[in-house]
């Protein structure tokens, strides 16, 4: 259901961008963006922000959906490196470990809040990385739930 309403979304509707696949246990995800005139920049090549863009939410969502909803998560940083053109179709997986889970329950346990450096290819449907995406997402415990605790 999430991806279907993902896909209709107008921000990733219009820009080309489909949510391929998000596995049940939310712990990976698969994105797939082609190259259109609507997501083209003046080289020929595709949109930085559209590059940036479909691989904006997922680690938010993938972690929310892990710790609960005891937890406020979002998007605190984000940077994005340019490697090659991309001229066709591109792809992006976010792949959630038990260990970042783990890391991040223990580090909220208390209240506190955890800053976590995520990592993701974008690839060409060759595997040629077109850009390298570096999210950092805030969890924290929500507020009235880590008094009780």
């Amino acid at each position: 259901m999430l991806r279907f309403g993902m896909n209709l979304w107008p921000p990733f509707l219009f820009a080309g961008i489909r949510v391929l696949e998000i596995s049940s246990d939310y712990r990976y995800a698969r994105v797939r963006m082609r190259l259109r005139p609507w997501n083209r920049n003046a080289f020929g090549t595709h949109f930085g922000g559209s590059l940036f863009s479909m691989t904006d939410p997922f680690w938010a969502i993938l972690l929310l959906r892990n710790v609960g909803r005891e937890h406020m998560v979002w998007d605190q940083a984000g940077e994005i490196e340019f490697v090659s053109p991309g001229r066709g179709t591109v792809e992006a997986e976010f792949r959630l470990t038990d260990e970042v889970i783990a890391d991040v329950l223990d580090r909220t346990a208390s209240g506190e809040k955890a800053l976590v450096w995520f990592d993701t290819d974008v690839k060409s449907l060759e595997g040629d990385v077109v850009a390298r995406v570096r999210k950092q997402v805030y969890a924290r415990r929500k507020r009235a739930l880590a008094l009780v605790a």
